[in-house]
C-alpha cells in the first residue's frame, strides 16, 4: 500500500469493498454485446449481448451518478468505497480484441469518476483475463497511470483461475502491491447458462453465484494457485460463497483423495490455505457471517454492501465488528 493510500485508511471508519458502477462512457463499447441502456415502456433494461436484465434502474442512481453515491454514502456513514466493474460487463467470454477495447475504455473512464471525489472513491480495473498477457499489461497501466488501486474479475473464463497461463497475471498482482477481488458474472450473458436448472426463479443470481465462488475458491487452492504466489491477496466476494458450509467437505477431501497435492494433505492444511484469502461481509445473514468468521477467522472479513444493488443491507449502521473490517482492510491493501 503506498503511504498515501495508508494515511487514507487509517484516518476513516468504514470502507465498503463491495460497490459496482456502471459508466455511462462504456455504452456501446463492446461493439454488439453493448452495453447498452433501453426502456421498454416504463421498463429499464440493461442489455449485454442477447442478455437484458429488466426491472433494474442505472440512470439517475448512485450505480452512474458520483454526486448521488456520495450523498448515500453519507447517509449510510461510509466513509469510502472501492469502486469496482459492474459483473455483467466483466466480458470474459468474448472475443478478446473486443474484451481489451472495452476494458481500456472502461478503466479510462473509472479513472475520471474517482477524480470527483479522490478522498470517498477508489476503484478496481476491469480486465481481458481471456488473454492473460493482456489483462497483464492493462493491470500495470491501470495502476501506474490510471492511479486504481487493483481489479476485480469473474470466478472464470475460457479457462478456469488455476490454470498455469495466469500465473503472469498473478506475478503483476505481486510485483504492484495491489488487491484482486474476484465476483461473479451471471453465466448465459457471453457464454451458455452453466445449469439449466438455474434458468428459473433466477436461480443462477440466487444459488450461481455461491457455487462459482465455491468454484473459485476451490481452483485457487487445489491449484496451488496461492503457494505459487504467496504474497497475492485475493478477496472473494459474498464470503466465499458455499465455502463456509462445505469448508469440511473440502478439507475432508484434501486428506482422502489421491490427486490432492502433497502440502495439501497434512491435518489442518486445507483449513490454512482458506485463512490466506480474504472474503467480504456481504453474506445476508448474522448466522452466516458468524459461520464465515468461525471458519475462516475475523481478521479474514472486509466490509461490503454491493451498495445500491436489490440485495445491499437494510441497515449500513457501523457495527462491533466495524473497527476489525477496517484494520483487516489496511492488511488487504498491504500486499507488499
Amino acid at each position: 500500500m503506498s503511504s498515501d493510500l495508508n494515511k487514507l485508511f487509517s484516518s476513516v471508519k468504514v470502507i465498503d469493498t463491495h460497490a459496482h458502477v456502471v459508466l455511462r462512457e462504456t455504452e456501446g463499447a463492446a461493439g454488439k454485446y453493448g452495453p447498452e441502456i433501453l426502456c421498454d415502456g416504463d421498463v429499464p433494461i440493461y442489455r449485454i449481448g442477447d442478455y437484458s436484465l429488466r426491472d433494474v434502474n442505472y440512470i439517475g442512481t448512485a450505480f452512474t451518478d458520483p454526486e448521488i453515491r456520495l450523498d448515500r454514502m453519507n447517509e449510510a456513514k461510509i466513509d469510502i468505497q472501492i469502486l469496482t466493474p459492474n459483473p455483467l460487463t466483466y466480458f470474459h467470454y468474448i472475443e478478446a480484441s473486443k474484451a481489451i477495447s472495452f476494458s481500456k475504455i472502461h478503466n479510462d473512464s473509472l479513472a475520471k469518476m474517482i477524480q470527483f471525489a479522490p478522498e470517498r472513491f477508489l476503484g478496481m480495473a476491469n480486465l481481458p483475463i481471456q488473454d492473460p498477457i493482456a489483462a497483464r499489461d492493462e493491470i500495470y497501466r491501470c495502476v501506474e497511470e490510471l492511479n486504481l488501486c487493483g481489479a476485480a474479475i469473474g470466478t472464470s473464463s475460457i479457462r478456469q483461475l488455476d490454470d498455469p497461463c495466469y500465473d503472469i497475471l498473478y506475478d503483476a498482482f505481486e510485483l504492484l502491491g495491489v488487491p484482486l477481488f474476484i465476483h461473479p458474472a451471471p453465466s448465459g450473458i457471453d457464454r451458455p447458462l452453466i445449469e439449466e436448472s438455474l434458468r428459473k426463479y433466477e436461480l443462477d443470481l440466487m444459488v450461481g453465484f455461491s457455487f462459482q465462488e465455491t468454484i473459485a475458491v476451490s481452483n485457487l487452492i487445489f491449484g496451488g494457485v496461492l503457494e505459487r504466489h504467496p504474497k497475492l491477496h485475493v478477496c472473494i466476494s459474498h464470503g466465499g460463497g458455499m465455502l463456509p458450509f462445505v469448508a469440511g467437505r473440502l478439507s475432508k477431501a484434501s486428506r482422502k483423495r489421491s490427486w490432492v497435492p502433497m502440502n495439501l494433505r497434512a491435518d489442518g492444511a486445507f483449513e490454512e490455505e482458506i485463512r490466506k484469502l480474504w472474503y467480504d461481509s456481504h453474506v445476508h445473514s448474522n448466522h452466516s457471517l458468524d459461520l464465515l468468521e468461525k471458519i475462516v477467522g475475523n481478521d479474514r472479513i472486509v466490509y461490503g454492501t454491493n451498495f445500491a444493488g436489490w440485495d445491499q443491507p437494510e441497515n449500513y449502521e457501523a457495527n462491533e465488528r466495524s473497527e476489525q473490517w477496517r484494520l483487516n482492510t489496511l492488511a488487504l491493501f498491504s500486499a507488499n
